[in-house]
């Protein structure tokens, strides 16, 4: 048996066990496909993480730069006590009209601001309105601009915020430095700031699965 098919059974039988059915995120999911969005969709299991690392850090404010359809977007709300709020980053406005019904369709919308535009230019935005600190950061966008997203992560944070960022290995191409891919460099520059940013400690895990192989990096902002 391929070996990718072995990741997908895997996933497939972890989230049987251990990842309550939820005909809602199906039809998330659906919904995304018959929009035409791109399946970057973190997995069940992934999503499930995302939720259970919000509940145990206790989260109240998170910023989610990139939403596409919504999907991580639920997982991350779903986490959220009554009170608690996040705010999502979407370039695109398609994907802004998918991600909002979306959220209504799984109860989580009074928790979840969509903000339309330029991520950056939103970052930029919320910090000069001084806009509260969050609790959690999850950066899934484009990767080239990875860089820029964890500055202004690491400004709109506050000692102990988490902040994560997702496909960071790249099928292992992360640690090719000859690389030309302008996604495979941010996420290396990525890497680098991080290392050198005495704001942050942190560490990344090699994934694997029905997304194929890749990983995420997991920080603690610690000024």
């Amino acid at each position: 048996m391929e070996q990718s098919i072995i990741w997908e059974n895997v996933d497939q039988y972890i989230s049987e066990q251990l990842i309550r059915h939820d005909p809602i995120l199906d039809d998330v999911l659906a919904n995304n496909r018959e929009e035409g969005l791109p399946s970057y969709d973190v997995s069940p299991a992934q999503g499930k993480l995302l939720n259970l690392l919000v509940r145990m850090h206790g989260s109240k404010r998170i910023l989610e730069i990139g939403t596409l359809g919504g999907y991580s977007t639920i997982w991350l709300a779903q986490a959220l006590p009554s009170d608690g709020k996040l705010i999502t980053l979407e370039l695109d406005p398609h994907h802004t009209r998918v991600a909002e019904a979306n959220l209504v369709l799984a109860l989580v919308h009074e928790k979840v601001e969509v903000r339309v535009g330029d991520a950056l230019e939103q970052l930029a935005q919320m910090k000069d309105d001084g806009i509260e600190p969050f609790d959690f950061i999850f950066i899934d966008a484009d990767k080239p601009n990875n860089p820029n997203y964890l500055k202004w992560a690491l400004d709109l944070s506050h000692p102990g915020t988490v902040i994560i960022g997702d496909n960071v290995i790249r099928e292992g191409e992360v640690i090719n430095v000859n690389s030309e891919d302008p996604r495979v460099r941010g996420v290396r520059e990525f890497f680098e700031l991080i290392a050198n940013e005495q704001r942050i400690t942190a560490t990344a895990i090699q994934t694997v699965g029905s997304k194929g192989y890749d990983g995420f990096v997991i920080g603690i902002v610690q000024y």
